[in-house]
């Protein structure tokens, strides 16, 4: 059994000696095989106990020293590749430029949303967002258009299949709707987002397009409250300096008004915009009709309000001087890196 053992050792010394380890993986597998917690040294220490006394010693010392050989080829490899991976490292050039990030770009229509979004914010309204698929009565009903009404025509949509007759909703007022339905006046919102209308694609219509509605319902809110609110939008939002109301229809608001902002007519792109009388029509708006404030059981001999709404994609064609709405919704990368995000941060 002795000569069995050092034989064993013997040729496990040899297996040390010769190997070669080249890279990180093969010297990885090396100290598992000679230096691991399962190492093939531990099987021959166990045979001590079949080695006669008087070469115990002897023995002991030829596994100590393969142990060693094998700890010594182990660490002088590993410093050898650490040594050749810092070369590598060294030949790169740590004074040239970096690799630009691609950050990508705000989407112009998102940018212009915030930006209006934060002017009202900034005269007390805050932002509400509901569900895009509503229900015919939020979507129609309520906001004083019944099934029989003619003035459904003015915002075809897309139906959904459901016996409730779910639709695409056609603008945000139903975010309105809900918002008296869940809180009693005060209330000042702004309700951002996206709707749908059955309208034939364009360069300047869409199926799809991004409102801002807003609403303010309380006691004593007037049409000069109205009139003052989008005064200071449209300061804020053009820098224009004077605005006027033209009568309009909107069967949710009773009167109701168109506004427009005066740009002039000092340039080339002013006269174009504004078909040469230097107005530019920008928004609805007028007074919330009273049967709008009893179907969300507000008492309308109590409070009045306000309501506004304006097409987000209508402020950004301006904005970008964008000749094709439909270049917003087709994701061309060459349009929209255009819009480059430190700049518009």
């Amino acid at each position: 059994m002795q000569i069995e053992a050092f034989e064993k050792a013997n040729l496990l010394a040899q297996e040390v000696a010769a190997a070669a380890p080249q890279n990180k993986e093969e010297l990885e597998q090396f100290r598992l095989k000679f230096l691991g917690t399962k190492n093939q040294l531990k099987p021959l220490f166990g045979e001590m106990r079949n080695v006669p006394n008087e070469r115990k010693k002897e023995y002991g010392q030829l596994l100590n020293e393969i142990k060693q050989a094998a700890e010594a080829k182990f660490y002088a490899k590993k410093e050898e590749l650490e040594r050749a991976e810092l070369k590598n490292y060294e030949r790169i050039d740590l004074t040239a430029p970096a690799q630009p990030e691609n950050w990508g770009s705000r989407h112009p229509v998102a940018l212009v949303m915030e930006e209006m979004l934060q002017i009202f914010e900034r005269i007390g309204f805050s932002v509400a967002e509901e569900r895009e698929i509503e229900d015919d009565w939020t979507n129609f009903t309520a906001l004083g258009t019944p099934e029989d009404h003619p003035a459904r025509d003015m915002q075809d949509t897309f139906y959904v299949k459901d016996p409730e007759k779910m639709v695409l909703r056609t603008h945000t007022s139903p975010v309105q709707i809900r918002s008296m339905l869940k809180q009693k006046p005060p209330l000042r919102i702004v309700a951002p987002g996206r709707v749908y209308r059955n309208e034939t694609v364009s360069a300047r219509s869409h199926c799809q397009f991004h409102q801002i509605e807003g609403l303010y319902v309380a006691k004593d809110v007037s049409f000069a409250d109205l009139r003052q609110t989008l005064y200071y939008f449209a300061k804020e939002m053009f820098g224009a300096t004077n605005i006027r109301l033209r009568p309009s229809y909107f069967p949710f608001t009773e009167p109701s008004a168109e506004m427009d902002v005066y740009l002039g007519l000092e340039t080339e792109r002013d006269r174009r915009l504004t078909k040469g009388t230097g107005w530019l029509e920008v928004l609805g708006c007028g007074m919330v009709d009273p049967k709008v404030l009893e179907n969300c059981g507000i008492d309308p001999e109590e409070y009045t309000g306000f309501a506004f709404g304006i097409g987000i994609e209508r402020i950004a064609l301006f904005k970008y001087e964008v000749d094709d709405i439909r270049l917003f919704f087709e994701n061309d990368q060459r349009f929209l890196k255009q819009f480059n995000p430190v700049l518009n941060a």
